[in-house]
């Protein structure tokens, strides 16, 4: 018999999400693309849900995540603040963190 334990991990502030897995992957395709709008296309989800989910994260965030910029002649674009950085970073460390120590408790259970 193989067990498996599934979890998802995610962080609130004042019982709004902060980060989780979904918005974590929004924000490394903004650093991918430039763009919310392409970052969206990217995940498939619509524009106004990436726009909603980001809006969330900065409200969230003790400083801003993310710099938009409108388009125009120039074109707009979205990228992230050397914090919104440091959050990915923390967060996949904290992810991969609570994944290792998942595992070794479910030797617990194999060694039943």
């Amino acid at each position: 018999m193989s067990y498996k334990i599934k979890s998802r991990i995610w962080i609130e502030y004042d019982d709004h999400v902060l980060l989780g897995e979904g918005r974590v992957q929004l924000l490394k395709a903004i650093e991918e693309t430039g763009s919310l709008s392409k970052a969206a296309k990217t995940l498939n989800i619509s524009y106004k849900k990436a726009w909603d989910l980001i809006d969330s994260v900065n409200k969230s965030a003790e400083q801003p995540v993310t710099i938009n910029s409108i388009g125009g002649k120039g074109g707009g674009g979205a990228h992230l603040t050397a914090y919104g950085k440091s959050l990915i970073r923390v967060f996949d460390e904290i992810n991969q963190n609570c994944w290792g120590f998942l595992d070794a408790q479910l030797e617990k259970i194999k060694d039943l």
